[in-house]
């Protein structure tokens, strides 16, 4: 019929990951069409507007310098020097373990660059309007796949129809074209939520990123430019349910008093600097990471919580081994040796990574005193032997795989 078009790739899903890879295969010269059924909402004060921040760590600047975007972004990146963890699992919650690791034992670079993520929409965006390579589609979704062994059609939700050579599903933990494909998900719940927002403070980060270990999950400090000339951080608040909720609706000046207590004072008095956001806990693999012309990345093919800056840069990886056994054999885009290949080359590290964060949380949720105590004994350990020290820090990094 007339009304299809055909391209090499489309990306279902325009958030942050689905606009890295239009972005990066757009660049590498693939003609990609990506799709989303919300606009990216690139304005910090407009609703919708995503509070929280992104890690990128070292492997994500080659990939974002490869797509065109590196330069936009680093002028509002912050550097990641040092990652400092925090036990506060005592009976008064004050700090008893207080372990920094710095990026110069194991690099030259910083840990990574932390950005929120309304700016990485909003630069990204942009990126993709100066490709004439990208056909960006806010506003229409997809609502179902037709898979065949030479190409892949997509039904879009405005009756628009694609013919493309490979599908990229980015669109979120309920992924309309995972569920098209017909493949399964492992999912754990933890009955927690994270509040994510920014604040102020009267003691500079230095360009250290602080998480704060106590009962009900982390409570993570990252580095951003002044705000209103003081020095700002990120805030990703993890707790049960219930009682993220209640923080959600309280009082601005008793969740300042709250949260400046729960961050056992590292950065002196917190103050609230934006509005909060609510998000939900879990984590989540795809059984399999590619169906017939499809390939699965980001949230559609995992979910973990939000510890160690470890979710987006899976996605980055992701994209990355996309896009190299894309261009080491572009007649074969989307076929089965490549999406083979790809979930061969990406399900080990995905499994290892959802298995260590899960098991990092669900310690961090302890509540039984010998439990806490057990995890300050543990990170005093592994803090103390340089050599499992530097290899944690390189495999976090993504530097290091795991064997």
């Amino acid at each position: 019929m007339s009304d299809l078009t055909h391209c090499d790739i489309l990306i279902s899903g325009g958030g942050i990951a689905g606009l890295t890879a239009a972005a990066a295969f757009g660049s590498a010269g693939f003609r990609v069409i990506c799709v989303d059924p919300a606009p990216p909402v690139i304005d910090r004060e407009a609703d919708g507007a995503d509070m929280r921040t992104t890690a990128m760590l070292q492997p994500a600047r080659t990939l974002l310098e490869a797509s065109g975007l590196w330069d936009a972004l680093e002028p509002y990146a912050t550097a990641l020097d040092v990652m400092r963890i925090v036990d506060a699992g005592g009976t008064d919650g004050s700090a008893r373990e207080v372990k920094a690791f710095r990026a110069s034992d194991v690099s030259d670079l910083p840990f990574g660059w932390n950005l929120p993520n309304w700016r990485l929409r909003r630069e990204m965006s942009a990126r993709l309007k100066a490709l004439d390579t990208v056909d960006f589609r806010p506003g229409v979704g997809t609502r179902n796949l037709l898979a065949r062994t030479a190409e892949a059609r997509v039904g879009l939700s405005d009756g628009s129809r694609i013919s493309a050579r490979c599908v990229i599903a980015a669109d979120g933990r309920a992924s309309p074209m995972r569920n098209a494909a017909g493949i399964e998900v492992t999912t754990k719940r933890y009955g927690q939520k994270a509040l994510a927002f920014a604040v102020t403070h009267p003691i500079p980060h230095e360009n250290i990123s602080t998480e704060v270990h106590q009962t009900g999950g982390p409570f993570t400090l990252v580095p951003l430019p002044d705000f209103n000339g003081m020095p700002s951080s990120a805030v990703v608040w993890m707790d049960d349910g219930a009682a993220s909720m209640a923080r959600m609706q309280s009082d601005v000046a008793a969740f300042e008093a709250e949260m400046t207590t729960r961050s056992c004072q590292m950065l002196g008095p917190l103050t609230l600097a934006s509005r909060r956001t609510l998000w939900p806990i879990i984590s989540q693999y795809a059984e399999r990471l590619s169906g017939t012309r499809l390939a699965l990345i980001a949230e559609a093919a995992h979910v973990v919580p939000p510890i160690g800056a470890q979710g987006l840069n899976m996605s980055f990886a992701d994209i990355t081994t996309l896009l190299d056994l894309a261009t080491a054999r572009p007649e074969g885009l989307g076929d089965a040796q490549m999406l083979d290949a790809y979930h061969k080359a990406r399900m080990g590290d995905i499994r290892m990574r959802v298995s260590g964060i899960d098991l990092l949380n669900r310690t961090s949720q302890a509540k039984s005193p010998m439990a806490r105590d057990a995890r300050a004994f543990g990170l005093t350990a592994l803090h103390q032997v340089a050599p499992v020290r530097k290899t944690l820090m390189e495999l976090g990094l993504g530097t290091r795989r795991a064997r």
